[in-house]
């Protein structure tokens, strides 16, 4: 993050995410394992829905000389961002095998990639259930033949519970993450979402990123997925150190997942 103390003030909050929130070189690993696993050969091309920054493109064809990526967004702004932050620090090579959309993820759907991705549940900004059956066909239709999609999901007694109280807070280079269930509604599963940044010499950023979601379940999503057409959906759940209590970042497949308080897991969906 640099040496220069960080304050509300000073700070870019599209930064403080990417540092607190993503980890581009874990996620293009692990969707290259789940490719290379399932399909007994390397992956070349990957869609990245809800892209954002486009880190993830990024890393891809960084990792890969004949790798490329597409990435969707409706947020002009974040977009631009990333092309100075991500982009124009790559060689030439590497940005030409990028193309970018500045449009619904629903209306992308060439070309033709191996993988799709949607992570850091940006999916769930659809709440109906038509909603987000759209969303899934529209992924079946962007893969090529043996091509799978890979979501993330959470879950757990915890994520139905209303936290402003006490927060989620987790300490970074120069500053605190903060992460709040502000609302859910058990009716629906809505449930509104904010991220918040603090710093060392007691500013905060308040509601740096907010979401309306829905909190959707592996069976909901699931069964949406095999609606969509798709032959096979597996689950991954992150497994727990148990000397920390933390999540370990190793996932494996379960039939059953673990009746934790707060659950991890990869959604891989298979064409």
């Amino acid at each position: 993050m640099g040496s220069k103390k960080l304050t509300a003030k000073n700070s870019d909050k599209f930064m403080l995410y990417e540092e607190a929130v993503q980890n581009v070189e874990f996620e293009a690993g692990v969707i290259r394992r789940f490719y290379k696993k399932l399909r007994d050969r390397e992956p070349q091309s990957l869609k990245e829905d809800f892209c954002g920054s486009f880190a993830l493109c990024c890393e891809w064809v960084q990792r890969n000389k004949s790798g490329s990526a597409v990435g969707v967004d409706l947020e002009g702004k974040v977009l631009d961002w990333g092309r100075k932050q991500h982009l124009a620090k790559l060689k030439d090579s590497e940005k030409k095998r990028i193309q970018l959309f500045k449009d619904d993820v629903n209306n992308v759907t060439s070309p033709k990639v191996d993988i799709v991705a949607a992570f850091n549940f940006s999916y769930w900004t659809f709440r109906t259930r038509p909603e987000l059956l759209k969303y899934f066909r529209t992924c079946y239709k962007s893969l090529k033949k043996d091509g799978i999609l890979v979501l993330d999901a959470f879950g757990g007694s915890a994520a139905q519970l209303e936290n402003d109280d006490e927060p989620e807070e987790r300490e970074c280079e120069g500053f605190t993450y903060v992460w709040e269930h502000a609302k859910f509604h058990p009716v629906t599963h809505y449930m509104e979402c904010k991220i918040h940044f603090e710093f060392d010499d007691g500013s905060r950023m308040r509601n740096a990123f907010k979401y309306q979601w829905r909190l959707w379940n592996p069976p909901e999503i699931t069964e949406l997925l095999t609606e969509a057409g798709f032959d096979d959906v597996q689950w991954y759940f992150e497994g727990t150190d148990h000397k920390t209590g933390e999540g370990d970042g190793v996932y494996r497949r379960s039939l059953k997942g673990e009746a934790a308080e707060t659950w991890l897991a990869y959604a891989v969906a298979l064409k």
